[in-house]
């Protein structure tokens, strides 16, 4: 009786993180085919997570001086970076904009040259919830331009910028490109792993 009882809760358990998986893939597919939103027309209060995917436009000027690079990232097997860029909005909101990737130089002392347009530019992308769930084996730093991890709130706290919660990851080049590598790998909702045990 308490095998089948264990089982019971463990096939409930396993339905529920499929719809879940199922849900998220659904939103996924809806907010890829939406038309894009203005990110200067949301209101403060805005419920980021229900946007995530979801494309979207963004008119600023970059903060150069408040780049920063998210260290290990990978592409094509090679180590690099994710270039993050504050973009300052007209309301005096300020989006981080993850402009690409970018391969490291042959001396982790030296930072790739990845400067952003200057002047006003027109970023279109889709809005990225990072994840707050990460692992550290240290305390962050925030002196410098390498991050381990990318944290809006974190990175409003270091720099007093008021910052959005979301990410705008970059999908379109700028004119002229800027060389970085904008494809971001496919999600994996991994939907069928729960059917396994059910």
């Amino acid at each position: 009786i308490a095998a089948v009882a264990t089982c019971v809760v463990a096939g409930n358990w396993q339905r529920d993180r499929m719809q879940a998986k199922e849900a998220l893939r659904g939103q996924y597919d809806a907010a890829a085919t939406a038309p894009p939103l203005a990110l200067a027309s949301l209101p403060a209060a805005t419920d980021w997570p229900s946007l995530r995917y979801r494309p979207v436009v963004a008119t600023g000027e970059y903060l150069v001086e408040r780049q920063m690079f998210i260290d290990n990232k990978v592409a094509a097997g090679r180590a690099g970076f994710h270039v993050v860029t504050p973009l300052a909005l007209a309301d005096g909101g300020v989006a981080l904009v993850n402009r690409g990737w970018i391969a490291q130089k042959a001396s982790r002392a030296v930072l790739p040259d990845a400067p952003p347009p200057p002047g006003v530019v027109t970023v279109r992308g889709r809005i990225a919830i990072p994840t707050t769930g990460y692992l550290e084996l240290r305390p962050e730093t925030t002196s410098g331009s390498i991050w381990q991890n990318l944290d809006p709130a974190r990175f409003a706290a270091a720099t007093g910028l008021a910052v959005l919660p979301a990410v705008v990851e970059a999908t379109v080049a700028p004119v002229p490109d800027d060389g970085l590598l904008r494809d971001w790998p496919a999600l994996d909702f991994g939907t069928a792993t729960p059917r396994i045990y059910m």
